[in-house]
């Protein structure tokens, strides 16, 4: 960690700086994780769950505040964090996405002084001869970099056709500050990896390195400018879709400079009503972009919180077509205009069904999913519009998120009746829903899920990033939003196009029987021949479990009772001799670690 040289005293401090953020993160870190470990693991085994069910929510909050100072005042990488758990608004409580849902905009600012020095270094002129006005004053505080509203010298205006745009600067020393954070993250997941609950379900180290490996490349601006103009090739002739012009001229690995697109945030209500925008009509067209994204095209936005979407009225004229009203404060946008009136057919049917289009920024995070990867999500969301639970679990079988191994004639069971109850709900249905239902099906089928073998297979975290920031969202635009009325129409399309598929499936299968058929005489013989050596052996894996399970059981009980009576002893004894009333309890301690980890072997 220490960056100390003999000739250069100055960076001794830097180095103590450094040292101080990476302990503050470990600290912060280490002591939440052992207070979960605490009430959501070592509470349960000892019967106290009830305990742990009261206190959640206060936890929570608890968590929420402290770790929102610590992202504000730390910045970096922290703010990446926050920004996903500020937007899983359909999954963690409000109270929680609300105390962190600031650290969208409230990055403090860097002095413009420092922003100019780190910029004309870059572009080797002074701001002055660059650009003919820069606002000394931040539009965007971003956790790795900083926003600034521009307008471009006479030359570069009449190059581009461009007038306003953004100049966008790295933070300075944002470099070591991400080398810290991943650091520190790095750590974290080597404790993750030692923690069975973790490392049987996901490779924690090797998610922290696909998550340094996206933000290495998010510090790299000219990156993020060759991802804007990928994504906008493939969205082209898409009338729903905006992406900001690059002026590579004034471009550099750490200054970018972009048209300036600023319109509507996505998740700002009253101004969207104000330019007579429905917000429950931009929910579903949002979800579309993303699941466009993310199961058709393969290149998808990573980073889709409401901070990098805008929405802008329609321009058709002199006129917007969601109103007459101007957005306060809103550069001209030559890109909307351009991607309007280029495109063909179902786009400009688009343009007509929906006034507005939705401009993304920030491509300094993206993702791509790999063809059998997409085919297998594909074959995930038609099996959940179609409500067809042997097919969702296979789905998630050929995607890896389940060992081939894997024994699921339960787990299907369990899906057809989750949907046969729950499917087609909205998360606005499922919140009224009786919290007494969702603890019977966890009761009846949580064996089930927790016995079998998921993982997170590599290349995931940004996929589900991008889905739960696009489920966030559309639930912040919408609460009532229901993701299978998104969901449905466009699994229909693409069964219509699986259907092109269904020729090469049948001849797949029909191949695979005629190699079962072939082995099948040479099993039988052996099958025989170990009948007739009275070899053979039947076994029941589900008896032993169980069998085994039951005396783990019985040995963790007793150990807990005897863990609970040398306690109440030796608070008793303390009354009348504190140091041997002290030892009792300490010694208390040794049949309660017994309860809480005898029998994890062979789990």
């Amino acid at each position: 960690m220490s960056t100390v040289r003999p000739d250069r005293g100055d960076e001794v401090p830097a180095a103590r700086v450094a040292r101080a953020r990476y302990n503050r993160i470990l600290r912060f870190a280490g002591w939440n994780l052992a207070v979960t470990w605490f009430f959501e693991l070592a509470l349960p085994r000892i019967g106290l769950v009830k305990i742990a069910e009261r206190t959640r929510t206060r936890r929570m909050q608890k968590f929420a505040r402290k770790f929102h100072v610590l992202a504000v005042d730390l910045g970096g990488l922290m703010i990446k964090v926050g920004q996903f758990m500020s937007s899983r608004l359909d999954v963690l409580p409000p109270e929680i996405t609300k105390e962190l849902e600031g650290l969208q905009d409230e990055v403090p600012a860097v002095p413009f002084e420092l922003i100019r020095r780190l910029a004309e270094a870059e572009l080797g002129v002074p701001l002055a001869e660059a650009f003919a006005w820069v606002d000394e004053t931040p539009v965007a505080a971003a956790s790795l970099g900083q926003a600034h509203r521009a307008r471009l010298g006479p030359l570069d205006a009449a190059d581009t056709g461009l007038d306003a745009v953004v100049l966008k600067v790295q933070r300075p020393g944002i470099d070591e500050i991400v080398r810290v954070d991943l650091a520190a993250l790095r750590k974290v997941g080597g404790w993750l990896s030692h923690v069975r609950l973790v490392y049987s379900r996901v490779d924690a180290p090797a998610l922290v390195e696909e998550f340094a490996a996206t933000s290495l490349e998010e510090i790299d601006y000219l990156h993020e400018a060759r991802s804007s103009v990928q994504f906008a090739e493939i969205f082209a002739n898409d009338a729903r879709v905006n992406v900001p012009e690059i002026v590579w001229e004034r471009s550099t690995r750490r200054v970018l400079t972009l048209e300036d697109v600023t319109a509507i945030k996505i998740t700002d209500h009253e101004g969207l009503l104000a330019a007579g925008i429905d917000p429950a009509e931009v929910a579903p067209v949002f979800a579309a972009v993303m699941f466009d994204q993310l199961f058709t095209t393969g290149f998808f936005h990573a980073d889709p919180h409401p901070g990098n979407i805008f929405v802008t009225p329609r321009v058709v004229g002199a006129a917007l077509v969601a109103g007459a009203v101007p957005v306060a404060g809103a550069a001209p946008v030559a890109g909307a205009a351009g991607a309007a009136s280029g495109a063909q057919g179902d786009a400009t049917d688009a343009a007509v069904e929906h006034p507005f289009t939705l401009t993304f920024i920030d491509f300094g995070m993206m993702g791509m999913v790999p063809p059998s990867t997409r085919a297998g999500l594909r074959k995930m969301l038609i099996a959940a519009a179609s409500r067809d639970g042997k097919g969702l679990v296979d789905a998630a079988r050929n995607l890896g998120v389940l060992l081939p191994s894997a024994d699921t004639s339960e787990l299907e069971r369990a899906m057809t009746q989750l949907f046969a109850r729950f499917g087609g709900m909205g998360f606005a249905e499922l919140r009224e829903v009786d919290p007494r239902e969702f603890r019977e099906f966890a009761v009846q089928f949580g064996d089930v899920v927790r016995a079998l073998p998921f993982q997170l297979p590599e290349n995931f975290l940004l996929i589900i990033r991008a889905m739960s920031l696009t489920s966030g969202v559309a639930s912040a635009l919408d609460p009532a939003f229901n993701l299978w009325d998104s969901v449905e129409p466009y699994a229909q399309r693409l069964i219509r196009e699986e259907r092109g598929n269904v020729v090469q499936d049948v001849a797949r299968q029909a191949a695979e029987s005629a190699r079962v058929a072939l082995r099948l005489p040479g099993r039988l013989d052996s099958l025989a021949t170990q009948f007739e050596e009275g070899t053979l052996s039947v076994q029941s894996p589900a008896i032993e479990k169980r069998v085994a399970r039951l005396e783990r059981s019985i040995g963790r009980v007793v150990s807990a009772i005897v863990f609970a009576a040398l306690l109440v002893a030796g608070t008793v004894l303390r009354g009348d001799d504190v140091v041997f009333g002290t030892v009792v309890m300490a010694v208390s301690a040794l049949p309660l670690l017994h309860a809480l980890f005898s029998g994890r072997r062979g789990r």
